[in-house]
């Protein structure tokens, strides 16, 4: 479902690309909205083909012009839970690397600009691209779909990137660590997405469980002949 409305937003007229590759960037790396608009092209490691990687090192919420000390939207921040001068490096999907090089290709991107830009350069406004997103969900999804909470946010994205990573049995440490949280709270934000694994996880316990058994029996037998 929700590739199929990063592929409408890709179609659309006037930035759509740019929008595509933003969200692409939730769906297929887990980053939060605020560390995607920080990308710079030098950021990115995106090979022909493959998984490629991405240097996440920092932040730019939007707080408002009265709020930074520059007067501007954004306010640069380090990374959250890290210090500074911190980075974290991410594993792009290939499906995500082939977005990103059809966006830098396309706008002629040079290695220190921002990777999404707005129409005359500057980043991408929250207002803007949650707006994008919400027209995107009425024109692909039904009624009922639409009304639903399910991924609703532009944050939804990463919370399913990150469901998604749990699901395919990624180690959670592997996916705190992409996704710049601790396992901690991986577990209690995630820990009832996770779904799809049971019968791994019978398969897993049921040979320690038969082995249990037999023992059990063993010990009896021997007890009993005393």
């Amino acid at each position: 479902m929700t590739a199929g409305l990063l592929t409408w937003v890709g179609h659309r007229p006037h930035m759509g690309r740019c929008y595509r590759a933003y969200f692409a960037s939730l769906y297929y790396a887990g980053l939060r909205p605020e560390e995607a608009v920080a990308l710079l092209v030098r950021d990115t490691a995106l090979p022909e083909c493959g998984w490629g990687e991405l240097l996440v090192h920092a932040t730019l919420p939007e707080t408002g012009r009265h709020w930074t000390d520059t007067g501007q939207v954004h306010d640069e921040r380090n990374l959250k839970g890290r210090g500074e001068g911190d980075a974290r490096v991410i594993s792009a999907h290939p499906e995500l690397v082939a977005i990103l090089r059809n966006l830098i290709e396309h706008y002629g991107l040079s290695s220190d600009d921002i990777l999404f830009q707005e129409k005359r350069g500057g980043l991408l406004a929250g207002s803007v691209y949650r707006r994008v997103w919400a027209k995107a969900r009425r024109a692909n999804l039904s009624e009922a779909e639409c009304d639903s909470p399910t991924g609703k946010r532009v944050y939804d994205l990463r919370h399913t990137c990150l469901t998604s990573w749990l699901n395919r049995g990624v180690p959670p440490a592997q996916v705190a660590e992409w996704a710049g949280t601790s396992v901690a709270m991986l577990y209690a934000t995630y820990a009832r997405c996770i779904v799809g694994q049971t019968k791994e996880l019978e398969a897993g316990i049921e040979p320690v469980r038969s082995l249990s058994v037999l023992e059990e029996v063993a010990t009896l037998r021997h007890t009993v002949t005393q």
